[in-house]
């Protein structure tokens, strides 16, 4: 199979912080390849050098057999991005903000015409065609922002973050596009900390922590190398969310983790610890609501690669969220 993309050695220094750290991968034509790490691991740096916005320190990237250092323009031509933020102007209207990137990208008329008018219904916003971006919601302007980063149909598509701060409807829609585009044989890079994104879009996974790879692979495989962490989930009546601690010290469970309004409980042997989970809502008075086992997920495959405490994952990214930016305001915003 040809690749896409191949990066050997990619390196990025800022002053005298090392931001990537001599990584190396292939993305296959046609997949859809997920770029998951916490906030400040390095995620938008690479692709910013995978997009040309950022000079690589050291290593190489050769994106449809074209080495980025040498021979960029026929590469720009054949990727489309969309960046973390909406890169739409507000002071213009949906159709403006199409017309205006078809000609960047040097669409002819006849065809950026009949091709934005397609995109626009397609992501149901033509009858919002002559509405400045001002008088947006954030799902809508992400959705234009897509539809400005395909007008010209690249081979490529990169997305960095598309989902985080839209609502659950907005952000069904935004992978519902990401589907349809690959169905139709874009190939796509997608950055993001959202796990159950990356394990829904994805087929294969790059684990991303302080700037260096650490995994690599179908979402399914990486949860096979971690069989060892298996769960039990309980949700107990009445008053079930004040039991945490008591079924967390139950003998095999490891760890205790609230999930709404069910426990979960971490284990190696999941069949052993049944019986105690139900011997304990007996002695209680509790009624078992619901009472499941599950093998590891992709949260918990990252949380063991990246060393976290499972449960932590979201909190974690907050921090490095706020990390990144006090970072990126010292160096004056690269």
């Amino acid at each position: 199979m040809n690749n896409a993309i191949e990066v050997n050695n990619l390196t990025k220094y800022f002053g005298d912080v090392l931001a990537v750290d001599h990584i190396a991968f292939e993305v296959r034509q046609g997949e859809v390849f997920g770029f998951l790490g916490p906030n400040g691991a390095g995620k938008t740096t690479t692709q910013r050098m995978l997009t040309t916005l950022l000079e690589p320190t050291e290593g190489r990237i050769v994106i449809n057999g074209h080495d980025l250092a040498r021979d960029a323009y026929p590469v720009k031509r054949q990727m489309g991005l969309v960046p973390e933020e909406s890169n739409v102007y507000t002071e213009l209207t949906a159709w403006d903000n199409l017309m205006f990137t078809a000609k960047l990208y040097r669409v002819p008329q006849a065809q950026r015409t009949e091709r934005g008018r397609q995109l626009l219904e397609a992501f149901g916003l033509w009858e919002k065609r002559d509405v400045k971006l001002e008088e947006f919601s954030k799902g809508m302007r992400r959705r234009l922002s897509i539809a400005m980063a395909i007008i010209h149909k690249p081979a490529l598509l990169f997305l960095d973050e598309p989902t985080p701060g839209l609502d659950a409807q907005s952000a069904r829609a935004i992978r519902d596009l990401v589907r349809q585009l690959n169905a139709e044989g874009t190939t796509i890079f997608l950055s993001t900390h959202q796990i159950e994104e990356a394990n829904q879009l994805c087929d294969r996974v790059a684990i991303i922590n302080h700037g260096r790879i650490a995994a690599i692979d179908t979402p399914e495989q990486l949860k096979q190398a971690f069989q060892q962490v298996q769960s039990v989930e309980v949700a107990l009546e009445p008053d079930g969310q004040t039991h945490g601690q008591a079924l967390g010290a139950l003998p095999g469970a490891t760890t205790v983790v609230k999930m709404g309004d069910k426990w979960r409980l971490y284990t190696e042997d999941p069949s052993a610890l049944l019986p105690r989970v139900m011997d304990y809502a007996q002695s209680h008075r509790l009624r078992v609501v619901s009472l499941s086992t599950l093998g590891p997920s992709l949260e918990d495959v990252f949380l063991g690669i990246t060393g976290q405490k499972v449960g932590t994952v979201r909190h974690e990214a907050q921090a490095n969220d706020q990390r990144r930016k006090q970072r990126m305001r010292k160096m004056g915003g690269r």
